[in-house]
């Protein structure tokens, strides 16, 4: 199972919405996929149609350990399931931090649950902060997906998490992690702005730039309010169509 980080610090740009969008297309083409809700609003958790609190999330076992398989719930969506969260899980950023092994500690839990190979990819959505889980989800983490919201702030919160990957990788808490991707979201083709910023990103960043583009379209905002995916709820709406392309070239480059 590979370990997937959906993080950026900047709020507002699109993490749960690729989380699960992305998850679901995926579960769609056959892989088994699992949604570590990481982010104490419990947005992943509610948009797969759970109510947080209802279910334990990963808090208890960060605090204190367990086997992480226990926590998975299967979604009425074919191999997609979920960890959910709630907002316990907002008392880590000071319980953990107060621990010496509070960068590994989420790596390590993970660990074993990684090597039984449940699944193909874990997606975690992280918190928009650069606190102790964002950084503990990137210290898990195999790989790194930056959903960037093409307006200009994006492009300055892009230089901070990337120096926050950097951080991870020279600090020995995870020097394997890689910047897989920088997923262009909210673009809208009507301004010369959008246009800006995915040129400029693409210049900096060429090899890890995801070609697909996710357009600013309603459907995706409304999709959540219903427990739904987006390719549930408006399968044939340019957000759906921009989730199954990023799903393809995401599978292209794993392949």
């Amino acid at each position: 199972m590979k370990i997937i980080a959906i993080a950026n610090q900047k709020g507002g740009v699109g993490k749960t919405t690729t989380s699960v969008n992305l998850g679901a297309c995926l579960a769609e083409k056959g892989k088994k996929i699992i949604v570590l809700d990481l982010d104490p609003q419990a947005n992943s958790t509610s948009a797969l149609d759970f109510t947080a609190g209802d279910n334990p999330s990963i808090y208890q076992h960060l605090i204190g350990g367990g086997d992480v398989s226990e926590l998975v719930l299967q979604t009425k969506y074919e191999n997609l399931s979920l960890i959910p969260c709630d907002m316990d899980l907002a008392g880590c950023e000071i319980e953990m931090a107060r621990e010496d092994d509070h960068l590994v500690r989420l790596r390590n839990l993970l660990q074993p649950f990684k090597e039984s190979n449940s699944a193909d990819y874990m997606l975690m959505d992280c918190p928009p902060s650069l606190g102790v889980l964002m950084t503990s989800a990137l210290a898990a983490a195999d790989e790194l997906i930056v959903p960037l919201q093409c307006e200009y702030f994006g492009l300055e919160g892009l230089s901070k998490i990337v120096g926050v990957h950097q951080q991870i990788k020279e600090s020995g808490a995870n020097p394997e992690v890689v910047l897989e991707g920088i997923v262009m979201t909210m673009a809208d083709s009507r301004t010369n702005l959008s246009a800006m910023v995915i040129n400029d990103v693409r210049e900096y960043f060429p090899e890890v730039t995801y070609d697909t583009i996710i357009p600013r379209n309603i459907r995706l905002g409304e999709a959540p309010s219903y427990g739904q995916s987006i390719i549930d709820y408006a399968p044939t709406c340019s957000g759906s169509a921009a989730y199954r392309a990023l799903a393809d070239e995401f599978l292209r480059r794993h392949a």
